[in-house]
């Protein structure tokens, strides 16, 4: 997931465009984005999203925390793969007014639009284009053998009539078992002859849930990523909600949720396709319109910056030994800066200071990891982003345990930290960014 600042970049329904109109003589000169079940017992109560009990917060603003932390259980138990995630994340912007757009229609964009296109059903990217863009600066298990799905305990003799006719789509059929088939078949209401084609996703049906001695953990399967993707996604929802938003804003709010990660990125929906540049250049050269000046793509892309939010490994109580002395991400201590010498995470000092003066001027805590240098560090798509065209970037991430497992652990302080963070950046980094000078 992603989400970008000067471009900060931190069910169908039929094509929807505004109707023509005169733009301004002006160009984006900048862009910011944001991309285990515990036991049953009368002392560890869960709270699902779909129950009753109050969550309780000891935060000054608990509504918000309370609708924050509820609203992501549910988009957590809506978001059973990509696909449905992806869904989920255009149901929503929908109905915050977002306007869906096609990447293979002429763009009509204009200030003050929010906007949004999926591709792949798996990959999306959504923007809301500030009025005042002034051109103030020119611009382990072995996967063969131990992962053999079990469909049955009996199966019954089923084979294709030795006088059916062969058509390319059974031949299609004959690589699945017919009693998978049959399930899906019945599931979707089809005929198993209709399916020419499957992608499937094994799922944990456990909902999301609030655990905990005081409800004080998220106990959820994929909270990596879609912890970070929802709390930008509705950070910007939520900083372009009032007519009013973006009525001085001078930069391009952007979210680019993203698939493959866990593989790679190296996809026609992933991090490592030019998804995000190809609609920055888009919406430059749209915006643009007669305003005539060298590079004005390039320097829209300099001019931005992407925060590339992805968990991050809390120490765990019984292996406080696998992380830094004085690099132990604690839960419910805030959002993550990670840092990596080898560049496995692409935060410097200056993207890190920029990231933090947010936190700071709205109160709210970071902090800061560093690899142990005997010990492997992952990536994120931050790296891959940032060398693509070289976009300042800054990698962090809500604390978690248990990472990749079936059952994920996080803090509940920690979602709202990051929602109000994310928002945060997509509100006041634009005025951050013009305190600091660094190449001149």
């Amino acid at each position: 997931m992603a989400l970008s600042g000067g471009l900060q970049l931190l069910k169908l329904s039929p094509h929807a465009c505004l109707a023509p109109s005169s733009l301004p003589k002006c160009h984006p000169s900048r862009f910011s984005w944001l991309q285990g079940h515990p036991w049953r017992t009368s002392r560890w109560r869960l709270l699902c999203s779909q129950s009753g009990p109050q969550i309780q917060s000891n935060s000054e603003d608990g509504d918000c925390s309370q609708s924050i932390v509820g609203d992501l259980l549910d988009y957590l138990n809506e978001s059973w793969t990509q696909f449905h995630a992806t869904a989920e994340a255009k149901r929503q912007l929908l109905e915050a007014g977002f306007h869906l757009l096609n990447e293979n229609d002429e763009w009509d964009l204009q200030p003050g639009g929010r906007y949004f296109f999926t591709r792949n059903m798996s990959c999306l990217v959504a923007f809301a284009i500030g009025e005042n863009l002034v051109n103030t600066e020119g611009f382990k298990p072995n996967l063969e053998t131990h992962l053999i799905p079990l469909l049955a305990t009996k199966l019954e003799e089923t084979s294709l009539k030795s006088d059916e006719k062969t058509t390319p789509s059974s031949f299609s059929r004959s690589a699945h078992h017919p009693l998978l088939l049959q399930l899906l078949s019945e599931e979707l209401g089809c005929n198993s002859e209709d399916i020419m084609g499957i992608e499937l996703n094994v799922c944990d049906t456990q909902p999301s849930c609030l655990g905990g001695g005081k409800n004080e953990f998220i106990f959820s399967g994929r909270l990596d990523n879609l912890a970070s993707c929802y709390g930008a996604l509705r950070a910007l929802i939520d900083s372009c909600k009032s007519p009013a938003a973006l009525a001085n804003e001078q930069a391009i709010r952007m979210v680019a949720l993203f698939d493959n990660e866990e593989v790679g990125s190296n996809s026609v929906q992933g991090a490592g396709a030019p998804t995000i540049f190809q609609a920055i250049r888009r919406i430059a050269d749209h915006l643009a319109h007669e305003y005539i000046g060298e590079s004005a793509f390039e320097r829209a892309v300099r001019s931005s910056f992407l925060v590339s939010a992805d968990m991050a490994h809390g120490v765990h109580p019984n292996f406080s030994d696998k992380h830094e002395e004085h690099h132990k991400p604690q839960l419910q201590k805030g959002l993550v800066i990670k840092h990596n010498a080898n560049q496995r995470y692409a935060t410097s000092a200056i993207t890190a200071f920029l990231f933090k003066e947010v936190a700071n001027a709205h109160n709210l805590p970071v902090q800061e990891f560093v690899v142990r240098n005997d010990m492997a560090c992952g990536s994120t798509i931050g790296p891959i982003i940032a060398t693509g065209v070289g976009i300042r970037t800054v990698d962090c991430g809500i604390p978690q345990l248990s990472m990749h497992s079936v059952r994920e652990i996080c803090g509940k302080e920690d979602i709202v930290t990051a929602y109000k963070l994310f928002t945060a950046f997509f509100q006041t980094f634009t005025s951050v960014d013009k305190k600091l000078k660094v190449d001149y």
